[in-house]
């Protein structure tokens, strides 16, 4: 694979989620900021999914979700602290796990990388048990295959939980 450069970039799939405030609204701010990000360039956006919370504390309104695409050029280290500083400028706060937000970010996979260090784990070590990652990126690559795991988007949404959280797209 060549190096990554303004000539050959990587995609990313960076998942978006909210249930603070004005949810649609966080999600288009952050949309537009990672999208006048030098190295960042969008591809594809997702429709927004509404999804019941998972984990976290009772009572916390569903969340907006969606995933967009993007040709970056940034090193995933890099890639990752752009989307925490994205998400400290719309006034997320992190203090309770899985917990309400104004905004989430996620980067759930740079093409087909595999890392895992203490401050980045690429593909997203949950994605394939989470919905609303998966039916976003369904939308988006239904045939990308997880490079450790092996199964496309389709099967890995063909493996949850039938139970699982409600989803639904808006």
């Amino acid at each position: 694979m060549p190096p990554v450069t303004e000539q050959h970039p990587q995609e990313a799939a960076i998942a978006f989620g909210a249930n603070l405030e004005d949810p649609i609204a966080a999600i288009s701010k952050a949309q537009e900021l990672l999208s006048h990000t030098l190295g960042l360039k969008p591809i594809l956006s997702s429709s927004v999914w509404l999804t019941e919370p998972v984990g976290g504390p009772a009572g916390q309104n569903y969340y907006h979700n969606k995933v967009s695409l993007f040709a970056s050029t940034l090193p995933p280290k890099k890639l990752l602290r752009v989307l925490l500083e994205t998400e400290s400028s719309l006034g997320r706060v992190r203090d309770i796990r899985w917990g309400p937000r104004v905004i989430d970010l996620d980067l759930i996979y740079l093409d087909q990388l595999i890392l895992k260090d203490t401050d980045c784990t690429l593909p997203h070590p949950r994605m394939a048990e989470r919905a609303f990652v998966l039916y976003p990126l369904l939308e988006l690559r239904p045939n990308w295959r997880h490079p450790i795991l092996h199964k496309t988007v389709t099967e890995l949404i063909e493996l949850l939980e039938p139970n699982g959280p409600q989803i639904k797209k808006l």
